[in-house]
């Protein structure tokens, strides 16, 4: 079809069509507060424990590792700390090269930054949207020295330490084969788990996989505390340390003030954690809602012959935290025509992250062929999300 004006019609119809006729603005992804939200924010308020310690940062981290599959939780203040301190937990030093896809939220790049260590971006492959496991062992083996017994980039002399998997849009990265290069060339993997609590690779939680993961609590996930994230890990040693670089590093005492070495104060106030819990009881029901709807765009979209509805894969159960249209390259060159449609009738798209090494913050870093990352980004749309239009 070459006429996008046609094109971004018959996108827009059949949007109206899955969502219905709505009153005003449709957001591409925003919270609800139905369960026992209010009842818990007045009990923290009435115990005066709204700040950093309380019953609902122990009851979060409990149930937000639960939730998870891992044995350990620590919440945070968003989710780029959390991303932040996993990786400096799993080793990563300043001037390290930290791997990761290029197609990612700016977080996951920004996370190494403030580490003083160095993103290197590797490709995606479009079956499930994240890091390409084969592409980055294939790329690994034409950088990589690993004579010294720590792995190099041999272009440029600073040591691989990690490798950053995100799930975009809730949809499981291949972490089997990426856990078998990661083990091959001796990297941590640190799972960005921001968008894909509830997702699932073989019946097992996506966060679950890495040494450790960083999961994000934004206002645009499927469940929120206003702001905040956590680091789950199964590694009782990198929990600790973990809870200990967020709380600014304070050794246990009853009234003296001794910080053994510098950290942070990311620490996830009481109140959040009281939104938190109150929305983790309702992620059984986002879920279903979410899969409800993603499964009304897959079918109206179905019969078109240059549009793709990405959908999970054999073998994985996504959230679809975001609907992710993916138009053919015959008519990507429409993507901003539909945009422009869909927002004009009120109905919040956009598209996918501007690839981080087109960014001029990271345009120098270290990166492998990154095509596939192009071309997704000319044909991704994500469309309007939110749990309750699924209802």
């Amino acid at each position: 079809m070459n006429d996008y004006k046609a094109l971004s019609h018959l996108v827009k119809t059949k949007v109206s069509q899955v969502l219905g006729t709505s009153q005003g603005h449709v957001a591409l992804h925003e919270p609800e507060f139905l369960g026992a939200e209010e009842d818990f924010l007045r009990d923290c308020i009435r115990s005066t424990f709204v700040s950093s310690v309380g019953h609902y940062v122990d009851r979060f981290e409990e149930e937000i590792a639960r939730a998870t599959g891992t044995k350990h939780g620590v919440a945070v203040v968003n989710g780029t700390a959390a991303l932040e301190v996993a990786l400096r937990v799993a080793g990563v030093q300043p001037n390290d090269e930290v791997l990761m896809p290029s197609l990612t939220f700016i977080a996951t790049a920004n996370a190494a930054h403030h580490l003083g260590a160095v993103p290197h971006f590797v490709d995606s492959e479009e079956r499930t949207l994240g890091l390409d496991p084969n592409k980055l062992r294939l790329h690994l083996n034409n950088i990589a020295d690993t004579s010294s017994g720590i792995t190099i980039n041999g272009h440029t002399g600073r040591r691989l330490t990690a490798v950053v998997p995100m799930h975009a849009f809730g949809h499981p990265v291949d972490m089997e084969t990426l856990g078998d290069v990661a083990a091959e060339f001796g990297l941590k993997v640190v799972e960005d788990a921001a968008e894909a609590l509830g997702s699932k690779l073989n019946g097992r939680p996506c966060g679950s996989f890495g040494h450790v993961a960083a999961l994000s609590f934004n206002g645009n996930k499927i469940i929120t505390t206003g702001g905040g994230g956590a680091i789950v890990t199964d590694d009782p040693t990198l929990a600790a340390r973990a809870k200990h670089l967020t709380t600014t590093s304070k050794v246990p005492h009853k009234w003296a003030f001794i910080h053994d070495e510098i950290g942070y104060n990311y620490r996830m106030p009481n109140l959040n954690a009281a939104l938190g819990v109150a929305q983790l009881a309702q992620l059984e029901k986002k879920l279903l809602q979410k899969r409800a709807l993603a499964n009304r765009y897959i079918d109206v979209f179905r019969e078109c012959s240059d549009i793709q509805m990405f959908s999970e894969r054999e073998g994985t159960i996504s959230n679809y935290w975001l609907n992710t249209m993916i138009l053919s390259s015959a008519v990507s060159s429409a993507r901003d025509s539909i945009l422009s449609m869909l927002n004009d009738a009120q109905l919040m798209s956009r598209p996918v992250w501007e690839p981080m090494h087109k960014l001029q913050i990271y345009a120098n870093c270290p990166r492998a062929d990154l095509a596939v990352t192009e071309d997704l980004a000319r044909r991704i749309i994500n469309l309007p999300s939110s749990a309750k239009l699924g209802a």
